[in-house]
């Protein structure tokens, strides 16, 4: 089991943040198109379950698997997206999410004056608080297959 990376954009679809745990496969563009393409790619895939969804969902899109991974996201009222991948044993992130927005983002970059909202996320602790989260998680794993 393990995580492999996460992502924070902001409503107007900037990369916030990125950081990679246990990826093995890098893309093979720059980072900046990997984050329009993800960006873009989360844009088209809640718009396209709104619209097909028989109900009115409260929440709509959370994740999505291919053979190889799965792909956890989760927005927040301001329009901050979070979306981590993981492998396919992480059957649901939601919960991770939220806490890293509401106890990580929240507490180390919404409440500190050094930090602007809407740009990149540049702070060393909220980072290494982060980072030492997820390792701890009981799905991360360092030596991931």
């Amino acid at each position: 089991m393990t995580v492999h990376n996460l992502y924070i954009f902001d409503r107007n679809g900037n990369c916030l943040y990125y950081n990679e745990w246990n990826r093995k496969k890098q893309a093979g563009i720059s980072k900046e198109e990997e984050f329009k393409l993800m960006y873009g790619m989360l844009f088209s895939i809640r718009s396209f379950v709104s619209k097909m969804s028989p109900l009115d969902m409260k929440e709509g899109f959370l994740s999505f698997q291919t053979s190889k991974y799965r792909l956890h996201y989760y927005e927040t009222p301001s329009g901050l997206k979070f979306v981590m991948n993981t492998d396919l044993s992480v059957t649901n992130a939601r919960d991770t999410l939220q806490h890293i927005y509401s106890n990580l983002y929240v507490e180390y970059i919404v409440k500190n004056p050094v930090c602007v909202l809407g740009h990149s996320l540049d702070s060393e602790l909220f980072s290494s608080r982060l980072d030492a989260f997820i390792r701890a998680l009981p799905y991360y794993s360092p030596r991931a297959a």
